[in-house]
């Protein structure tokens, strides 16, 4: 078992940075599981800097009833004993503290030291793959598992994927898929702050995520059926379901790389812990079923003039971005540069609760994937899907962490031993998917077609 270092720790999970904007979320969401009969879930903690603060978090998440008794622990990503401390007395910590390329560091090698399982809601990649360089053996040496992205970032994007893929019965194989996200709300839409901040300090570290890549033995590629399909316009427009879109240079499409580049290394996935033979069975039947495909992003709006607005800010953050006055002045003036998507204080609860997104799927592909090697040839067959949920930083992101935990805690057996991975490849073939659809995010198959 993972906790071999600390056979009875106190605590299930404990959320550190429960106090801020996405944390209280996150204690909201884990108290509809926590002591219910059904739920692995049987004791939670709450972590942070400021004891009062969290102390209110708690009163808000439990609205309308009185807050329960669950211990608020002071820790500050700034003191590692207070980490170590932490890391010893859970199963789990659930790491709400952003943006993680400047704090998530000293709580990961915690849990990589103690044996500790850590799950974050990082959209960073160069925090993902540095940590990965830096602690993987560890955290497979002391038996914790660690997982970044665990949030809308990115397992909408993986798990969406993955229901595509499962939608080409053989002989039909994909060959691209291209995902369309559409941010929609009845109110204006206010983007979490810390999303803004994570995309200006990754435009100012860019160098830094290339010079890691180059430094490390490259891994293998996942084998796609046909031609690498063409890069396309700038804008695009989604006739189908009418939106038009420009690519998006956000995580999902580098941490769905990188689980099909753990797919590649490991065909039938990761063994468990300590799987049962039925177990094994249905884990190397699911990734029979899911088959690779070229992997792309796009931003979408219903009118040209919402993709004009997307490139704007995009001009904003890549050129400032890239020079530290640039950077003080965007996130200085976070609404000024965003044209009012991102602001300081955050969204009011009425614009979180009125904010919904759907993700369409848009496969292309081959009825046969013996078509595929035949020079040239074009894809035949098209496969739309689509996942959609509430808002995306504060609704969808706490769903989907917490879901997370509770099958680290039921599952622990059937997942690896210890490592860090992102998300797709650890919990693809468990029971996510049906835990996000009874919890309020859907897939569903919009259209198959011949083109």
């Amino acid at each position: 078992m993972s906790q071999s270092l600390n056979p009875n720790p106190t605590y299930d999970v404990i959320i550190l940075g429960a106090s801020g904007f996405t944390g209280k979320y996150v204690i909201r969401e884990a108290l509809k599981f926590l002591n219910v009969p059904s739920s692995p879930l049987k004791n939670l903690a709450i972590a942070g800097r400021n004891n009062s603060k969290l102390s209110q978090a708690l009163q808000w998440a439990s609205r309308p009833n009185p807050p329960p008794e669950i211990p608020i622990i002071t820790a500050d990503t700034t003191d590692p004993s207070s980490l170590r401390d932490l890391a010893s007395q859970t199963k789990i910590i659930l790491n709400c503290v952003g943006p993680f390329r400047l704090y998530g560091e000293p709580v990961v090698e915690a849990c990589a030291d103690s044996g500790c399982d850590y799950l974050d809601i990082s959209g960073e990649p160069e925090f993902m793959e540095r940590m990965e360089v830096k602690y993987h053996d560890k955290a497979v040496e002391n038996g914790s598992l660690l997982v970044s992205a665990c949030g809308f970032d990115s397992i909408p994007a993986e798990l969406g994927l993955m229901f595509n893929s499962r939608q080409w019965l053989p002989p039909a194989v994909p060959n691209s898929v291209e995902a369309y996200l559409s941010l929609e709300s009845d109110k204006r839409i206010v983007g979490n702050l810390g999303t803004y901040e994570s995309a200006v300090l990754g435009v100012a570290n860019v160098d830094k995520l290339q010079e890691l890549r180059r430094s490390r033995p490259k891994r293998p590629r996942p084998v796609i059926p046909g031609p690498r399909p063409p890069k396309g316009p700038l804008m695009d427009h989604l006739k189908e379901v009418g939106v038009w879109a420009v690519k998006l240079p956000s995580a999902d499409a580098i941490v769905v790389r990188r689980t099909l580049s753990c797919l590649a290394e490991n065909p039938h996935g990761l063994p468990g812990v300590n799987e049962s033979t039925e177990q094994v069975e249905r884990r190397e039947a699911f990734w029979s079923s899911i088959k690779p495909a070229h992997f792309g992003v796009k931003i979408a709006s219903k009118s040209p003039l919402g993709v004009v607005r997307f490139i704007i800010v995009g001009l904003f953050i890549g050129l400032f971005g890239k020079i530290g006055l640039g950077r003080w002045l965007l996130l200085k003036f976070p609404s000024l540069f965003s044209l009012g998507w991102f602001r300081k204080k955050g969204p009011t609860e009425d614009e979180v609760a009125s904010a919904t997104f759907k993700m369409w799927f848009v496969g292309h592909g081959f009825s046969d994937g013996s078509l595929a090697s035949q020079g040239n040839r074009k894809p035949d067959t098209e496969i739309i899907t689509r996942v959609m949920g509430p808002e995306i930083g504060y609704l969808t992101t706490p769903i989907i962490l917490v879901q997370c935990a509770l099958i680290l805690l039921k599952e622990r057996n059937n997942l690896p031993k210890g490592g860090v991975f992102p998300p797709g490849i650890v919990f693809g073939p468990t029971d996510l998917q049906d835990r996000l659809q009874h919890n309020g995010i859907s897939f569903d198959v919009i259209s198959k077609k011949t083109i």
